[in-house]
């Protein structure tokens, strides 16, 4: 679905990412996981076309997409929800939504859809998005996101700064639209139980390095935590 092979990507003349390889399967949840510094946002903005990698290859759907801009991947099924639950602060929820969904053909399934995969934003619709909690801002950047019909969605630090019970319904819901089929999802995170407990297969990122790599799951837990300490 997504693979990054032999990327190095930096800024100005210094390298941030030094050859990382990072493969995303068809329908598969992948997490990548490091300290602050480590290089996980730089290998995003590389995957979405923000960052322009000094050599290596991103592919999509079977396509190299190194060159194309961010526009060109989000209409070849690319979705970016970027770090710090982003959205139009002196809009309201339903407004945010409609952004998205206007002109696409199902839009308003589409919202319908979105605020079932997260019902607290339904209670939520006429109130402006600046007033939201972390937690309800970080839920309503991913139905934005989800409204455009993507096949790989990609998520950067989707619980930074949000109470644990709703990091447990994003990861429920992220498991659940895998579980349907047709959709991918690359997850940077630095909470551990929260990101194997979502993916699959997992990669660490130490130094703009893979440090270590394996299969998901809680069995997991120690050797990433030893990783992150390298």
């Amino acid at each position: 679905m997504l693979e990054l092979t032999d990327v190095h990507v930096g800024y100005g003349r210094t390298d941030v990412i030094h050859g990382v390889s990072v493969a995303v399967p068809e329908d598969g949840v992948v997490a990548v996981m490091g300290h602050n510094g480590a290089g996980k946002s730089t290998l995003l903005r590389a995957a979405v076309g923000l960052l322009k990698p000094r050599s290596g290859q991103i592919r999509l759907l079977g396509e190299d997409v190194t060159t194309l801009a961010p526009n060109q991947r989000v209409a070849r099924g690319l979705a970016y929800v970027p770090q710090g639950q982003q959205s139009f602060g002196q809009l309201t929820t339903l407004e945010n939504l409609q952004l998205v969904a206007d002109g696409r053909r199902r839009g308003k399934d589409l919202i319908a859809e979105a605020l079932d995969l997260f019902p607290a934003l339904a209670g939520l619709l006429g109130r402006k998005a600046g007033l939201l909690s972390g937690g309800q801002r970080q839920q309503l950047a991913i139905a934005r996101a989800l409204i455009t019909e993507p096949k790989m969605l990609i998520l950067d630090e989707p619980t930074e700064g949000i109470q644990p019970s709703v990091v447990a319904e994003i990861e429920q819901t992220i498991m659940d639209l895998t579980a349907r089929g047709g959709l991918s999802v690359l997850l940077v995170e630095q909470h551990v139980g929260f990101a194997l407990g979502a993916a699959a297969h997992y990669y660490v990122l130490a130094s703009g390095r893979v440090t270590a790599s394996g299969a998901g799951g809680g069995a997991a837990v120690p050797q990433v935590l030893a990783a992150m300490t390298i």
